[in-house]
């Protein structure tokens, strides 16, 4: 593990790869850690990638360089943590890999800054929040799938979460990936990730920003408007879902037109959940490759 000071953050990141190569960032989500890509860093590696794994505001080793700073987990704030890491570590250019939060994180950093994310892996597609459409209800059965965040909503749903996080966890983990037989150490590992002092209060703050119950930062409202204005992204793309998320997620034919530049859908079979870079990590690390050469066809015909 390393560790580095971007922004607002000293960021802990784990580092595979030749140093010259290729960057690629690779983003975690909820309620997961770095251990999702363990298994696909060592693949990009070996192909010739630099990849960096950093642990996202409040996980694992990253801590906020000052006690004043606001926990704040609004979508934009993640997408500047990922700018802020690659000027720290002097990327000028990578491609950008992630699911859940990191999807999100993602998909944000490509919208604000395309210029810095050579291409994109998003598992789940577009899923950049727009707070106003939030507003309105879904029907009762999407609306049942979003348990958690209206628990969160609640100060005892704060305190529970707190209280039991690692136990909320794990049962986030089985409903999310219903067929993935993960055991207790593969859990503990990234569960270890989930004692960081700031946890709670992201977490907590990311889903209460989504739904209006929690404001972010004047600093960040310009982002945050540029994101609710965005119709699309424009760098070269491949989305990927599994056949057995358990977790919400939109149908991929409601956000292909989400992606303006060259573009691929992949559905991985065999039971892959939510977890997708730990449960079929060959088919993620192919999709990290691949875009690589959607993007030189896209060069080509320039």
């Amino acid at each position: 593990m390393k560790q580095i000071d971007a922004g607002v953050l000293s960021v802990g990141y784990a580092e595979a790869g030749p140093p010259d190569g290729p960057a690629v960032i690779l983003l975690q989500g909820w309620p997961y850690d770095i251990q999702s890509f363990v298994d696909v860093s060592p693949i990009l590696a070996a192909s010739g990638y630099r990849v960096i794994v950093p642990y996202c505001r409040g996980f694992g080793t990253t801590r906020f360089l000052s006690s004043a700073t606001l926990r704040n987990a609004q979508q934009s704030t993640q997408a500047v943590d990922t700018i802020a890491l690659m000027d720290a570590l002097k990327i000028k250019q990578a491609t950008i890999a992630g699911f859940d939060w990191g999807a999100r994180t993602a998909c944000a950093t490509a919208v604000l800054w395309p210029e810095r994310v050579r291409a994109l892996v998003s598992v789940s597609g577009y899923l950049v929040v727009n707070r106003e459409a939030n507003k309105q209800p879904l029907p009762p059965e999407a609306e049942f799938a979003w348990w958690y965040q209206y628990y969160f909503a609640t100060e005892r749903g704060r305190l529970g979460y707190d209280r039991n996080r690692r136990d909320f966890n794990e049962l986030i983990w089985k409903l999310a990936s219903p067929k993935w037989n993960f055991d207790d150490a593969t859990f503990e590992r990234s569960a270890a990730a989930f004692d960081n002092p700031d946890h709670v209060s992201i977490v907590i703050h990311s889903y209460r920003w989504r739904q209006s119950l929690a404001d972010g930062e004047p600093q960040y409202d310009d982002l945050e408007r540029k994101l609710t204005a965005a119709t699309s992204v424009a760098v070269p793309t491949i989305t990927l879902e599994g056949d057995a998320n358990g977790a919400p997620h939109p149908d991929p034919a409601s956000y292909a037109s989400r992606f303006s530049g060259k573009y691929q859908h992949r559905n991985i079979g065999g039971g892959v959940g939510h977890n997708l870079p730990q449960e079929a990590p060959n088919d993620f690390a192919q999709a990290v490759v691949d875009v690589d050469r959607l993007l030189a066809r896209s060069e080509s015909n320039i």
